[in-house]
């Protein structure tokens, strides 16, 4: 209106008349008496009447005032509310601990408690024990602000039966007993379990989940198969025999009054497959007795299987006690998900560096204790249908003596160096027909390819276990004066196997990879595309030269027994380098 007024300046009477009535009718609640007047003065006058114009500049400077006034009142209204809110005593922030009844609470607000009264507005499923809360000047509940995200952990020691949690005592501290907030009502605690608690020590907040205990545990068995393990055929029929009789039999187990197994050890020289036949134990295992659990009439039957794999250095912790509290979690661990219907196995592997020979001394040495906190754990278990422990280790003499006593580790399981015909099946996994070989090759065995294959083979089994003099590794010289020269197929293991196909592998798709772009440089130059014998060969003198090294003077106890020749019957050792034997380094001089 004003506006329009402003712009139209000489509108005649009798419109200006019209709109002045509608601005005052819209303003009449402001400005009544003064706008009233105004209009009876513009009725009163002609229409021709110069008075008139100035009656409606009147008019509109009036309104202009009124819609002015309104707009610093606006904006005092919202200084008035920012003054009030800045000079407003500030909520205190408690935590709930109880509801004691309908509209009431129990809280803790600064070190103090209150019985107060809940704001009716709040709803009451947010209403949880252990949430922060918001109290006014009269202490009144009015919001709920969530849980606390701070706070320290805690261990479980025990859960009452009542529910509360009790906690272990921390240095300095006494033990503490708290209630559960409401989100841990229900969850299963056991000793060792973090809990997060609030920072005032009143309310156990939530359950921390042990990433250093959860990363040992599958919720799968491994899928590796007996077929996928080439040669040890000893080592994997004396573990099959043990572990699966018991269930493919157990009517006549039963008749004997049989005991199961429950614990094995897998030893023998490093790369040769313990922890591939641990692993096909575990599947075959879980298999089996998944499909024999109707005819056994178990309360929980076994559905599936839970491979638990344990490296025995990730158990060392320098903490006092530290590493018998990550043992004692396996173990549960493990007896949780039996209950759950999952039959559990507990694979440690290098089970010498946790379960060493404990020595009598004054120091303090964490065997002493980690030991007997393994054998406690083991004697609660009943067979394997509780809980299977599979251990596996490079030197099973530094292995206490207590762990490996019948009835903890009932079965000692050997695995071999392969020889010549495990080694074919050893090549024969990695060597497969689907391969890009060479065409030359192929074209020399009419296209076949398992025929390609088996040569190969041989190739490679001639290359390593040919006793020439370019082919000798060590020289052992005994305490009986005969010196034993070791060769390739002496040190020979699966993974140097695997190795050597690996090599060749790579070697060919580096000459296919030039030969593509026509780049040069690299690994190799030119030449047929494909695997070819040449790969193969230069692999295998790669793999042995790198493993041509005589061992460091603390380590070579160690390799003696790996070589299965006691340090006591030998007096020095040199290894061949092109050919030709090394100074010899007296065995007694170094051990």
């Amino acid at each position: 209106m004003s506006d329009h007024i402003e712009r139209n300046p000489e509108t005649g009477p009798s419109q200006e008349k019209h709109q002045g009535t509608g601005s005052a009718g819209r303003h009449r609640s402001d400005q009544p008496d003064l706008i009233a007047l105004l209009d009876q003065c513009l009725e009163a006058f002609p229409d021709n009447d110069p008075r008139q114009r100035l009656l409606l500049k009147l008019r509109h400077a009036v309104l202009q005032g009124a819609v002015h006034l309104q707009e610093k009142d606006a904006e005092l209204r919202k200084l008035q509310t920012v003054v009030e809110k800045l000079t407003a005593p500030a909520n205190r922030i408690g935590i709930l601990l109880d509801l004691p009844g309908e509209g009431l609470a129990r809280i803790a607000v600064g070190g103090a408690e209150y019985y107060t009264t809940v704001d009716p507005r709040v709803s009451r499923d947010d209403l949880k024990i252990g949430t922060q809360i918001l109290v006014n000047e009269a202490y009144a509940l009015i919001k709920t602000l969530g849980y606390d995200r701070n706070g320290p952990v805690l261990r479980v020691a025990e859960a009452l039966p009542d529910g509360r949690i009790r906690f272990e005592a921390e240095p300095g501290r006494q033990t503490l007993i708290l209630q559960r907030s409401g989100d841990l009502v229900g969850v299963e605690l056991k000793a060792g379990d973090e809990v997060r608690v609030d920072p005032t020590h009143r309310i156990a907040i939530e359950r921390i989940e042990d990433r250093k205990a959860a990363r040992h545990l599958l919720d799968e068995v491994p899928s590796v198969t007996w077929d996928q393990i080439g040669g040890q055929e000893q080592a994997i029929a004396a573990i099959r025999k043990a572990i699966e009789y018991p269930l493919v039999h157990a009517e006549a187990f039963a008749k004997y009054r049989f005991t199961q197994p429950k614990g094995f050890l897998l030893y023998g020289p490093p790369g040769c497959g313990k922890t591939m036949i641990g692993q096909a134990a575990a599947a075959s295992l879980s298999k089996l007795a998944a499909e024999s659990r109707s005819s056994e009439g178990e309360t929980v039957p076994i559905t599936r299987g839970s491979f638990m794999h344990v490296k025995g250095p990730e158990i060392l912790n320098m903490w006092l006690g530290e590493s018998e509290r990550i043992v004692r979690e396996i173990f549960a661990q493990a007896r949780a998900r039996r209950k759950e219907g999952a039959l559990p196995f507990i694979f440690i592997d290098e089970a010498e560096s946790i379960l060493g020979t404990r020595r009598a001394m004054r120091s303090f040495n964490i065997t002493n204790t980690l030991v007997p906190m393994f054998c406690t754990e083991m004697d609660g278990i009943e067979s394997l249908r509780d809980v299977v422990i599979i251990l596996a280790s490079n030197r099973p003499d530094l292995i206490d003596p207590a762990v490996l006593r019948p009835g903890r580790i009932d079965r000692k399981i050997k695995v071999e160096r392969p020889d010549r015909a495990a080694a074919a099946e050893i090549l024969k996994v990695y060597l497969k027909d689907d391969l890009p070989f060479a065409e030359p090759l192929l074209a020399h065995h009419d296209g076949d390819a398992g025929a390609v294959r088996e040569a190969l083979v041989e190739t490679v089994l001639h290359a390593i276990f040919r006793r020439s003099e370019e082919h000798r590794m060590l020289a052992v010289r005994l305490r009986n004066g005969q010196t034993k020269t070791l060769y390739r197929s002496d040190l020979l293991s699966g993974a140097i196997l695997a190795s050597i196909v690996q090599r060749a592998k790579e070697r060919a798709i580096d000459r296919q990879i030039h030969s593509t772009d026509g780049s040069s440089g690299g690994l190799i130059e030119g030449g047929a595309t494909g695997l070819t014998e040449d790969d193969l060969l230069k692999a295998v003198q790669a793999e042995f030269r790198e493993g041509e090294v005589l061992p460091p003077d603390d380590a070579a106890e160690e390799w003696l027994k790996l070589l299965d020749h006691h340090p006591d019957q030998v007096v020095g050792i040199s290894s061949y380098r092109r050919g030709r034997p090394s100074e010899e380094r007296l065995v007694n001089q170094i051990i």
